[in-house]
């Protein structure tokens, strides 16, 4: 998908915009979990969440390849959405974003702030997906898909940071929502020519991908119940599939109550804010950390974007 050459310089893209982002080993998660872990700090990015690396990636490209493009319009629950409106605000592109009703009100909120116009359609993140390519044919609008070369090299450069800064890692977790994050996790390790084994993170409520990467092939789902909206996603890609079932050794599955606590956990141990898709990978080390004993860990922690509402009932209100 690309060389590391062409990485190398998607991150230095990238940090002309913000500066690497921290990697920490944390003492009481240590404690906590009974092995060496690291935890690579995604929540420190300008909107709080990894994303932003892909868009700033992609929106340079295109502004490059089509510098009179009309504007841009794509599908999230909240992370994709900043991430192409902060890149779009940098380049001089409008955004459109579809949102399915009842998203977050707060990633609705910055979405806004960063100068994107917003839609509310649909039950779930695939209906407003549907609707969003209607609205790029009617339009004149690029769609920005949620995974893409682009995206995928813009969050890669978070593992190459990841990989070339902490100690070398026995294990990665990293969570799944449509396959960005843990594809370019992959990549950037097999480009590094490294042995770190990548595990997938998935909600017991939207195993899409859990399903699909035993099955072999995409296997879709009729609902996505989890409240780790990152997570929430039905209908797998297949071009991610393929690359996750190529690299990752093996997908784990996290309850929501486990989420809450690892949420609670990262407070606790960090005072760091963690998102559920963002917690989730510590959730799954949680989980397996009588097996992960005596290696060192990585665990992404993607992205701090919580509501106050949705953290004050579902975590805080978790015995």
């Amino acid at each position: 998908m690309f060389t590391l050459t062409e990485l190398e310089a998607a991150a230095r893209l990238i940090h002309q915009a913000f500066p690497p982002t921290p990697q920490v080993a944390w003492p009481l998660l240590a404690v906590r979990c009974g092995v060496d872990v690291h935890v690579k700090h995604e929540n420190h990015t300008p909107t709080g969440a990894f994303k932003v690396r892909g868009g700033l990636v992609y929106m340079n490209r295109l502004k490059r390849e089509r510098p009179s493009v009309k504007g841009v319009v794509s599908a999230t629950r909240g992370n994709h959405g900043q991430s192409l409106a902060y890149a779009g605000q940098r380049h001089g592109v409008p955004v459109t974003i579809l949102v399915p009703h009842g998203n977050s009100s707060e990633k609705n909120a910055a979405m806004r702030a960063f100068g994107a116009r917003l839609v509310e359609h649909g039950e779930d993140f695939d209906a407003a997906r549907e609707e969003a390519m209607r609205l790029a044919a009617v339009e004149g609008l690029e769609f920005a898909p949620s995974f893409a070369p682009d995206l995928v090299k813009g969050v890669a450069t978070y593992a190459l940071e990841f990989f070339r800064d902490a100690p070398p890692l026995d294990a990665l977790y990293v969570p799944i929502g449509l396959g960005s994050g843990i594809c370019g996790c992959i990549l950037a390790r097999d480009l590094l020519g490294l042995g770190t084994e990548i595990i997938g993170v998935q909600s017991t409520g939207a195993p899409s991908y859990a399903l699909s990467y035993a099955a072999g092939q995409v296997v879709t789902t009729p609902r996505a119940d989890t409240l780790a909206d990152g997570m929430a996603t039905r209908v797998p890609d297949a071009a991610a599939l393929a690359i996750i079932r190529a690299g990752a050794a093996r997908i784990v599955t996290v309850t929501d109550d486990e989420v809450a606590a690892a949420i609670r956990a990262y407070w606790q141990d960090t005072h760091n804010l963690a998102e559920g898709a963002g917690a989730a990978p510590l959730a799954a080390l949680l989980q397996e950390r009588g097996a992960m004993r005596g290696k060192r860990v990585g665990l992404v922690l993607c992205g701090g974007n919580i509501d106050l509402d949705l953290f004050r009932d579902w975590v805080l209100g978790t015995a």
